[in-house]
């Protein structure tokens, strides 16, 4: 039986979504209990959104879905690891495939890559 330890950080804990093929990590979510088992139900994965204090199923506005293909849990039960095919290839509310788009160099941030849509277009904002 799976024991996810909810309780240990006020009921939200920490997800991370992983290109499942390359292995690169593409954002950090958060997971309540709720959210955890609609991921196991559904195979798609779903967050809790602080911001908005809601379910947030990543890709219902935009179209880019991560469908779950493995998980895994750390050594204290309190993270998860989402492996999972990110359809559309953008992670990002930006735009980008991946939430961590900036780079330090030379103590200066840069950006790596160019955004995959534009998220004024997709989320009409």
């Amino acid at each position: 039986m799976v024991n996810i330890d909810f309780e240990k950080a006020g009921g939200l804990i920490p997800t991370i979504a992983q290109d499942f093929e390359t292995g690169e990590v593409l954002m950090l979510a958060y997971m309540n209990k709720e959210a955890w088992e609609h991921t196991l139900s559904s195979g798609k994965a779903t967050y809790f959104s602080r911001s908005r204090q809601t379910l947030w199923i990543k890709g219902e506005t935009s179209g880019n879905v991560q469908i779950v293909k493995e998980i895994r849990i750390d050594c204290d039960d309190d993270t998860i690891l989402l492996k999972i095919e990110q359809i559309g290839g953008a992670a990002c509310h930006t735009g980008h495939k991946s939430c961590f788009y900036k780079c330090i160099e030379d103590g200066e941030v840069k950006i790596v890559g160019k955004p995959l849509f534009d998220p004024k277009e997709v989320y009409k904002k």
